[in-house]
């Protein structure tokens, strides 16, 4: 397909987008933008590609598609002067999609627990002889498959707000909404404007594919559903035959994710057996409820894609008493007065805060009547939850914040977390 594609934002999914044009559309011309300058374009360089960095606008006219990584948002000067001359804006997964159209596609979106459904989902399916692929936020951006996967491979792919916000004719045969609470509202704006962003999961569906719905979600209940596909609702507390009892993973969040990506899994075509060989020996991924030392009776457990509120709730289900939190990081706009209610009524022995955000946590939880101490580095968070935490309790690294205060990312505060945990149980 040949055309001129501007692709914005020139990380790990803009790159990918930039070569899977080249790779899929050789005839097509590229441009590349992005408002920072301290990236590494060597992966360009390689294509022929010279970016623009530093804010400067690269020529709209006569583009085919602006192609907006997920991280740059809609009110960007460069997206928005593709807007002023009516170019169309894809997200990344739109391109991927338009050039994998004979490859179904079983999107999982949600606030919370989008990681671990999307690859569980993809072990069951392979597990029931599926050939499948995992993409999307879970780590790959999906334009690395294009070119690259046989006709007729499933794709279980994670999906963002950011992401579906932007898609035309991106179509998901099964699609998983697993919750919607607040997150993401200084991106968005609203609430309202949030919600949308993911329900678009399902407006390209027609008759025949399938919605797998958390019916235990007061936002989805009430919601004005788009698309066409057949609704299939699920609850927890109605797991069908799953075999959760011998599950690795451990939690109600992680019953319900893996209650909808077994409903998704047999959508696509997996047997109960299958579904349930691969819950038995699937292991939670790194950052999410991942135990990473033990020692004197303490266990440590790294949470650190807990960013909202509400997925700091989910995680404390997974314990019962003698739990000492890390909590803070950067504010996302939501409020913290449900979780600091939860706090004080659950396995909370102690909260330790840390971060941009631990004034407002603080004040939630002296609201509430939760006790907390003032660390402000995650270091000093370690040595207090160290020194406090007896056998059988748990240092639980649950932030309910994003990262971007004081580290690069969720992850690189994980390992972090992870380090000072291995030397604190030495």
């Amino acid at each position: 397909m040949s055309g001129r594609y501007l692709v914005v934002g020139l990380r790990r999914s803009g790159i990918a987008a930039c070569e899977a044009i080249v790779r899929v559309w050789p005839g097509a011309d590229i441009l590349a933008a992005d408002s920072g300058t301290d990236l590494d374009v060597s992966r360009l360089s390689a294509l022929g590609i010279e970016p623009r960095l530093g804010g400067e606008l690269a020529p709209v006219d006569g583009l085919t598609a602006l192609v907006k990584s997920p991280g740059v948002p809609g009110e960007a000067a460069q997206v928005a002067a593709a807007r002023a001359a009516g170019v169309p804006v894809w997200s990344e997964v739109e391109l991927a999609a338009r050039m994998m159209p004979e490859n179904p596609i079983a999107g999982v979106t949600g606030t919370n627990g989008k990681t671990t459904t999307t690859q569980l989902l993809g072990a069951m399916m392979r597990a029931g002889g599926i050939e499948t692929e995992v993409a999307g936020n879970v780590g790959r951006a999906l334009t690395e498959l294009p070119g690259r996967v046989a006709p007729g491979t499933w794709i279980a792919c994670e999906l963002s707000s950011f992401q579906l916000e932007d898609i035309d004719r991106f179509r998901c045969r099964a699609a998983v909404i697993l919750n919607v609470t607040p997150d993401h509202l200084d991106r968005h704006g609203s609430m309202e404007e949030y919600v949308r962003c993911k329900l678009r999961i399902l407006e390209n569906q027609v008759p025949g594919d399938t919605a797998v719905l958390n019916g235990d979600d007061p936002v989805l209940r009430r919601a004005d559903l788009p698309g066409a596909g057949t609704r299939a609702w699920f609850s927890a507390s109605e797991p069908g035959p799953l075999d959760w009892e011998h599950a690795r993973l451990r939690g109600q969040h992680n019953l319900e994710n893996a209650v909808a990506a077994a409903a998704a899994a047999r959508a696509a075509g997996a047997s109960d057996a299958a579904v349930n060989a691969a819950l038995r020996d699937f292991d939670p991924p790194p950052h999410r409820l991942q135990p990473v030392a033990a020692a004197r009776g303490v266990e440590w457990v790294n949470d650190s894609k807990a960013t909202n509120p509400d997925a700091t709730v989910k995680a404390l289900t997974a314990f019962d008493h003698g739990v000492h939190l890390i909590l803070g990081g950067s504010l996302k706009g939501g409020s913290f007065a449900g979780m600091a209610a939860a706090i004080a009524a659950g396995p909370v022995a102690r909260s330790y805060l840390i971060g941009a955000s631990a004034d407002a946590i603080a004040a939630a939880l002296d609201a509430a009547g939760a006790g907390y101490v003032q660390c402000g580095t995650l270091e000093r968070a370690v040595a207090e939850a160290s020194a406090a935490a007896a056998a059988g309790d748990t240092v639980l690294l649950s932030p309910a914040c994003a990262s971007f205060d004081q580290f690069r990312d969720y992850e690189q505060r994980g390992r972090r977390f992870a380090e000072l945990a291995r030397a604190a149980a030495e």
